[in-house]
């Protein structure tokens, strides 16, 4: 299924991090789907992913706060805030020219999500093909 999006439902989405040193913005339409996985730092950390094309993600501040985590592969940049700590984007493996946003960083009132997907991450290289097609 391939949903176009009028410009009428483009929207400017704004977030942080807990303490508000590393903000960021998007520009995409008010509604995403929305895929929770089940690996061990999604499920760890409550991660909820929201897809965003590279070209439309903003670091605003906070850049020079960001520290990089990575395991397994090391493909995914798990960047988080090294003041408060928390994750409110990365660079994910199955999506290497986006930015996965956790939509809990998100600031509300821009967002609506539309689907939920459930990724079973547990077993990443079996699903994956199946995690592009709906996202």
């Amino acid at each position: 299924i391939i949903v176009l999006w009028g410009v009428n439902d483009m929207q400017k989405h704004t977030g942080s991090c807990h303490c508000g040193a590393v903000k960021f913005e998007f520009e995409g339409p008010s509604e995403y789907k929305l895929t929770e996985c089940n690996c061990s730092i999604c499920i760890m950390t409550a991660y909820q992913h929201v897809f965003v094309p590279e070209e439309d993600f903003n670091i605003l501040t906070g850049e020079d706060k960001l520290k990089t985590y990575t395991f397994g592969s090391g493909a995914a940049k798990h960047m988080f805030c090294e003041i408060c700590g928390i994750k409110a984007f990365y660079r994910p493996r199955s999506h290497p020219k986006s930015y996965s946003v956790n939509l809990r960083c998100i600031k509300p009132g821009t967002l609506t999500v539309s689907e939920i997907i459930k990724f079973d991450g547990q077993n990443w290289e079996k699903n994956i093909q199946g995690l592009r097609k709906e996202t």
